[in-house]
């Protein structure tokens, strides 16, 4: 089966810049409950993360954090990507390094997890994109196209 879960609380932590220290566990804490207290039984095969993914003119780079912790699984999601004929979406480079939910669902439940979230390496307001945490992040700015890329990239890995 497929399960779906949602998190909460993932931009809760304190950043380095803010207090000078390791942010530690203070990010991500629905995702290190989820992770922490997995139903007696309950297995999971891998995850796939989907953040911000109907942002206007997003692409997926590869995140750091799931090469490192998932690159076998971000692999063949950017694989299964191209062969659903959505890989201009997905390019098979490198993005940034991003403290979200996935690390949490790999380090603690040990479940190999990838996150699939825009890196905008050209926008000057944010790697986010330029919407990201203004007042301008609306629907107006969701883009169907970027919706059914991300959509149809897990589709075709869930079923090949």
């Amino acid at each position: 089966g497929v399960d779906f879960v949602c998190f909460d609380a993932e931009d809760w932590g304190f950043p380095e810049w803010e207090t000078g220290d390791d942010p530690g566990d203070t990010w991500a804490l629905g995702s290190q409950f989820f992770a922490a207290n997995l139903p007696e039984g309950y297995e999971a095969r891998y995850g796939i993360l989907l953040d911000m993914v109907g942002g206007e003119g997003a692409k997926f780079y590869q995140e750091g954090m799931s090469m490192e912790l998932a690159g076998d699984l971000t692999s063949r999601v950017w694989q299964a990507a191209e062969s659903a004929g959505v890989g201009v979406f997905f390019p098979k480079s490198m993005g940034g390094y991003v403290t979200d939910d996935h690390v949490p669902v790999n380090n603690i439940a040990g479940i190999p997890c990838t996150d699939i979230i825009p890196y905008y390496k050209d926008c000057p307001q944010s790697s986010f994109g330029p919407t990201w945490h203004t007042v301008d992040d609306t629907m107006d700015h969701i883009s169907r196209e970027t919706l059914r890329a991300a959509g149809q990239a897990v589709i075709q890995f869930i079923y090949q």
